[in-house]
Order: structure tokens, then C-alpha cells, then sequence
């Protein structure tokens, strides 16, 4: 009976380390896994509902640019922006999408600049950028997430 006790628990004993070295094994995959994953590039890029139907992905994103520049020209040509500051043709707006689809703006200007009210222009941007349609979030692994980017705005000067 002692030598069956002793055969069990020694058996058991194995079985644990075994079990024990699967573990490490699958953090070590783990790991490796997170490695190589590019936290730099996303998966997808953020799309509204226009773009959504098309399947290249560099279409996609290219629709995604040229729909987000459009209604920000739109939106900015009801103002006087391009009065006020006759010398500004284009503004670089760096874009937020977040992971809820919130979406935020912030006009980007050349650090040596005094010709204009930062302040002012800003106000504006962010007044005239409201009621924007929806935007849905970047993609990573199948999880939504942030991303950010610059782009060119061009004011249409009349």
C-alpha cells in the first residue's frame, strides 16, 4: 500500500511540473506574440459610412482622408477664416478618433508664426467643427482604438 501511495504521488508530483511548464510555455507564446505585433500601424483604419463598403484598404483609407478633408472645408468656407486671415491658404488640423468614435480637432501652426490669433483661429475650428458626422475608430486585433494624424486643409479663399 505504501508503494502504491508513494507511485501516486510521485506520479502526481510530475503531472504538476508538467503542468507547471505548459504555463510558462504559453506565457512564453504570449509573449512572443506581443512582440511582434506593430503597436505603431492599426489594423484598420478609422472609416465612416460611405467608405465602409469598399474592400482595398488603401481606397478605403484614401475615402476615409478625402470624405474627412471635404467636411472640414466645407464646414470652415462658412466662415470668415479665410477673411479674417486672407494670408492663410491652408491650415494643418491634427485629428483625434477615439476608441468611443469622439472625435476631436486641433489646428497645428508653424511655431515662428505672429501673423495671426492662434487663440481666435482655434475658437473657430472648434466651433465650426461641431455636429460632425459619425467616424467609425481605427481597429487593432479586432479592438478600437486611438489614432491621430495631420491634415492639410485647404481654405477656399473667394
Amino acid at each position: 500500500m505504501r508503494k502504491l501511495t508513494a507511485i501516486l504521488f510521485l506520479g502526481l508530483l510530475c503531472s504538476c511540473q508538467n503542468l507547471q511548464n505548459q504555463k510558462i510555455s504559453e506565457e512564453e507564446l504570449l509573449r512572443q506574440e506581443l512582440q511582434k505585433v506593430n503597436w505603431n500601424q492599426v489594423d484598420e483604419f478609422p472609416s465612416v459610412a460611405t467608405c465602409d463598403s469598399i474592400k482595398d484598404e488603401a481606397t478605403r483609407k484614401q475615402c476615409f482622408f478625402d470624405f474627412l478633408t471635404v467636411t472640414i472645408q466645407q464646414k470652415l468656407d462658412l466662415d470668415t477664416l479665410s477673411i479674417l486671415y486672407p494670408q492663410i491658404d491652408t491650415i494643418q488640423v491634427k485629428v483625434t478618433v477615439y476608441p468611443d468614435s469622439r472625435i476631436e480637432f486641433e489646428p497645428q501652426f508653424p511655431s515662428d508664426s505672429l501673423a495671426y490669433d492662434k487663440v481666435k483661429i482655434d475658437s473657430i475650428l472648434h466651433s465650426r467643427l461641431t455636429d460632425f458626422p459619425k467616424i467609425n475608430p481605427a481597429l487593432k486585433r479586432g479592438i478600437p482604438v486611438k489614432t491621430q494624424f495631420i491634415l492639410p486643409v485647404i481654405l477656399n479663399v473667394e
